[in-house]
């Protein structure tokens, strides 16, 4: 089940980006597109195999786990900025953008990149699996180094949750508001795999079930956004032909 999960989210992200790469050339949007090429790097960097054979060329000392974490922020930080100002959250995006924002990004990267130093991380290991299972020290590192790691996403879709409630409530057209509703869904996972450190280890499929929801959500909302941006501007062409074809005959009859 979560090998099948894991998949999907990777061919969803990857379809998603691919689908975005006409726009990108027009310069329509490139952000849309970097967003969704490192979401899909991530999640890549986030299944065995192909995290094993990454790190492999890093040097098999998990680095492959520490580019993962900084590809994560940066997906995070555009994806709040692409957010908040698509919905108007000026709030979110002051929480975001602004002197607090920077500080917790500033804040979480240099925890990260001190936790991964004072591990023995020799070894691939997908998910620091093999790290944590060295000696009682590294299991406790790596579990600070997987809060420090989950602190800013949960910091920025924490703050885009108000903008999606809102959203939700208001009276804007079917697809936004359903967009809206999977962009809070996603926020709400990320900030439940703030309890990772406490879920027993029977419960560990829970661990992947929140992280895989919470990209799946807010890459589908945000293409369901994108997709009902297109349609709308296919709308807007064809109200606009006929009066086109009108003025044409009108000119041929005189």
């Amino acid at each position: 089940m979560i090998a099948i999960l894991q998949w999907t989210t990777l061919a969803v992200c990857g379809i998603v980006a691919l689908a975005r790469i006409p726009s990108a050339v027009r310069g329509h949007n490139r952000s849309l597109f970097f967003l969704f090429l490192l979401m899909t790097l991530a999640t890549l960097l986030s299944i065995a195999a192909p995290y094993e054979a990454a790190d492999h060329v890093l040097g098999g000392t998990n680095l492959a786990n520490l580019v993962l974490r900084f590809l994560i922020f940066a997906c995070v930080f555009i994806l709040g900025f692409r957010v908040a100002r698509g919905f108007g959250a000026k709030d979110a995006l002051r929480l975001i953008t602004g002197p607090v924002g920077l500080a917790v990004l500033g804040f979480s990267s240099l925890a990260v990149v001190i936790v991964f130093l004072m591990m023995d991380t020799a070894g691939s290991s997908a998910g620091l699996a093999e790290v944590a299972g060295k000696d009682a020290r590294n299991a406790a590192l790596v579990e600070f180094y997987g809060a420090a790691g989950r602190l800013y996403p949960a910091y920025v879709t924490l703050a885009l949750l108000p903008a999606m409630v809102r959203t939700l409530a208001s009276r804007l057209p079917a697809h936004v508001r359903f967009s809206a509703g999977l962009l809070a869904v996603g926020s709400i996972a990320i900030t439940l795999s703030l309890l990772s450190p406490v879920i027993p280890p029977a419960l560990g499929f829970l661990r992947f079930i929140f992280n895989y929801t919470a990209i799946l959500c807010l890459v589908l909302g945000l293409a369901l956004i994108w997709l009902g941006s297109i349609m709308a501007r296919g709308t807007a062409r064809q109200k606009t032909a006929p009066v086109k074809i009108s003025r044409h005959n009108h000119s041929q009859n005189h």
